[in-house]
């Protein structure tokens, strides 16, 4: 077919034709005007990098110091230590702190006590309580006596995984001891630590009220197919051989900053590109929120490997928690099924480290149908959030007065529903619904029955995943056993400590804060010339 252009059409179709909107706009006197906002445009620029240049001096010299404390903590309220962990049979690194509340906060000890236990999952403690409005803010604000279970930036030397979570029944026996005419604790696990407390839980059911478990995995294989690609990275490198090369390479340790970058590999746009120019463009309103997030964000820690080696083969790769096979030092089977009091799962579809299928998937695992719940006298309640990603869920401000006051303000009524599955939905109080009782902020709680059906819509695996990620565990198994066995001698006698401590202090991600810090001779007069520039700021 011939088709016939005539100049007008013809023009449209090249982008840089005289009608195109660029053009159409453009002028004698938008050239001027272009010429004269270009000195502008540069003068804002430098001012900028500038700016920007020193909000990095200041966030590595955060970095420093913050990770030359031995807590390594950001929880913002004051608190006592009640319990070292460092004193029990089998040595932690984790204590029993006690929150002060300021002298306006009113606290009533008859109230149920809040226990919050943060993730060690490459940072130090304090996102539970990283800000006012945060889960220990939500808890004091509520008049609950509250408590935070944190550790310090190196672990015990010999600690492994059974130790700590064994060792945290003697700080909630504590809590107990402490509280004898309140009901029994609220606990809530961030990430790690959520399948971490529910595993002290099964042990000791007597200890808990109400468990509330964070964007925390409980069923590592479940999934949709083709996403969310961090389950698949165990798989992808061959399993947990490079684990324990690591370990060996740090004498022992394991540097946190490995897991922090396993989140960060997930989007490398963000991570590399994303984040400085966002603060960038906004350098003259963002520092402190910058710095803010920087601070835990940068707040390396370290592992034993032992311990981390635990995590990866029984857990992320061996996928054995909800199946019945570990066991304490005791001989004591962790069973999810042992705990009688309601178990509370926030999760999020946005959420890449541990999406619905995984927070939930044990729910169909374990249990045939919802009457098979009932008949065990069980309540199960989650709560869905369709908006925040995994970070969000800990340290979001208004995650803190949504999610984690309902959660706070309903934690008895939850403890009183009759057994069986809910999701408790939260949605904006009504204009006719006064403000008391358990409601007390703009947002409602409600409670409504579901079935296994709806966590199976969700996402599921197929049989035929299953099998697939039965197969990567055992070659898992098959290839650390080669590693052991072939590799890890050589490994071991050529590792030492000063080499360990070069290769934990050039790690890329460590290195891209603390070499931006004064130390760094090249950074010297960065906050004078800052100053400078902050005194004549010309934004374009």
């Amino acid at each position: 077919m011939a088709v016939e252009l005539n100049s007008k059409s013809a023009s449209a179709m090249n982008p840089f034709g005289p009608d195109w909107p660029a053009f159409r706009n453009f002028s004698a006197a938008s050239s001027s005007n272009s010429m004269t906002a270009w000195p502008e445009y540069m003068i804002d620029a430098l001012q900028r990098s500038v700016l920007f240049l020193d909000l990095l001096r200041q966030r590595a010299n955060e970095e420093i110091e913050i990770t030359s404390r031995p807590t390594a903590t950001v929880l913002r309220f004051d608190h006592e230590e009640l319990m070292s962990g460092r004193s029990l049979r089998r040595p932690i690194n984790y204590s029993l702190l006690r929150i002060l509340p300021s002298p306006e906060v009113a606290i009533d000890r008859r109230k149920r006590p809040v226990v919050v236990i943060d993730p060690r999952a490459g940072q130090g403690p304090g996102i539970g309580g990283f800000k006012a409005v945060s889960e220990i803010g939500d808890a004091l604000k509520a008049g609950h006596p509250v408590y935070f279970i944190g550790f310090s930036a190196t672990p015990e030397p010999g600690q492994q995984f059974l130790d700590v979570v064994e060792g945290q029944i003697k700080f909630l026996e504590r809590v107990v001891e402490l509280h004898p005419d309140a009901p029994r604790p609220f606990a809530i696990g961030n990430c790690q630590a959520g399948y971490q407390t529910l595993m002290v839980a099964m042990l000791r059911p007597d200890l808990f009220g109400p468990c509330l478990v964070a964007g925390s995995p409980m069923s590592y294989w479940q999934g949709v197919h083709g996403k969310n690609p961090m389950r698949y990275s165990g798989g992808l490198l061959g399993g947990s051989w490079l684990t324990a090369m690591t370990s060996d390479l740090g004498k022992g340790k394991f540097d946190g900053t490995g897991l922090i970058l396993n989140f960060d590999v997930l989007n490398p746009a963000n991570w590399l590109w994303g984040k400085q120019y966002e603060v960038y463009t906004h350098v003259d309103t963002d520092a402190e929120r910058y710095l803010e997030f920087e601070k835990w964000w940068g707040d390396f820690i370290q592992l034993n490997g032992d311990e981390l080696q635990f995590l990866v083969d029984n857990l992320f790769i061996g996928d054995m928690l909800t199946r019945n096979q570990l066991r304490s030092h005791g001989g004591v089977t962790f069973d999810v099924r042992n705990i009688t009091s309601p178990i509370i799962v926030f999760t999020s579809s946005e959420d890449n480290i541990s999406p619905p299928p995984q927070a939930l998937g044990w729910i169909p695992d374990l249990y045939q149908d919802v009457d098979d719940i009932r008949a065990t006298g069980r309540t199960i309640v989650y709560c869905l959030s369709h908006t925040v990603g995994h970070l969000a869920i800990f340290v979001s401000t208004k995650v803190g007065a949504k999610q984690d006051e309902e959660f706070v303000q309903t934690m008895d009524v939850i403890d009183c529903l009759p057994p069986g599955l809910y999701e408790m939905v939260i949605s904006p109080r009504p204009a006719d619904v006064p403000a008391g009782d358990f409601v007390s902020g703009d947002w409602i709680a409600r409670f409504e029955a579901r079935s296994l059906d709806d966590i199976r819509a969700l996402g599921r695996n197929s049989p035929e995943d299953d099998r697939a990620f039965a197969a990567v565990a055992r070659l898992s198994e098959l290839n650390l056993s080669i590693y052991r066995t072939f590799m890890q001698p050589l490994v071991r006698a050529v590792a030492n400590q000063p080499a360990a401590d070069l290769a934990q202090a050039l790690n890329p991600l460590r290195l891209s804060y603390t070499i931006f810090a004064d130390r760094n001779p090249l950074m010297k007069g960065v906050q004078k010339l800052a100053a400078g520039v902050s005194g004549a700021r010309r934004p374009a």
